[in-house]
């Protein structure tokens, strides 16, 4: 006799889904001095990380120094001062700068990109006269490196004859 087939029902496992849990994001830094804008500015090997904030004594302040004592020289201190000369709004802002690398003319440039990038965060508007002044463009210009073989990166070494 043929045996029958006995039909067993598998058991339907329900699938509970759970709760979505809400991604928190990283909690932010407090700002210390009120509200700021921030650009970083770079050239050669010199980074500028520059932070206007609309509060406060209106000073530029370079890593803990002011502006003259840092940039001695006059050229300098107009290099850094030229952003807020063609926006109108040298006396507008407290400027706290931290610069690390490069020399000093690569770092008051640096620092030049950096103020126009943050005064372009506050302003959109000021966006097409910075730009025109070509302050908002980054000097990609770097040296380049020394190959083996070389005495500099392109120099060769004198050939002599005999």
């Amino acid at each position: 006799m043929p045996k029958e087939k006995t039909t067993t029902k598998k058991a339907v496992k329900k699938t509970e889904k759970k709760p979505a849990v809400k991604k928190t994001s990283k909690p932010q830094k407090p700002q210390k001095e009120g509200r700021f804008f921030e650009g970083i500015g770079r050239r050669k090997t010199s980074l500028a990380r520059v932070r206007l904030f609309t509060e406060g004594d209106k000073s530029i302040s370079i890593n803990g120094k002011d502006m003259k004592d840092y940039f001695t020289t006059s050229e300098m201190q107009e290099i850094i001062v030229s952003p807020f000369e063609k926006t109108d709004a040298l006396s507008s802002y407290k400027v706290s700068v931290r610069v690390q690398g490069g020399g000093v003319h690569s770092q008051a440039e640096a620092v030049r990109h950096g103020v126009a990038r943050a005064l372009v965060l506050f302003n959109p508007e000021l966006r097409s006269r910075l730009r025109d002044e070509g302050f908002l463009t980054r000097d990609s210009r770097m040296r380049e490196r020394k190959k083996f073989g070389l005495k500099r990166a392109r120099r060769a070494p004198q050939w002599r004859k005999r």
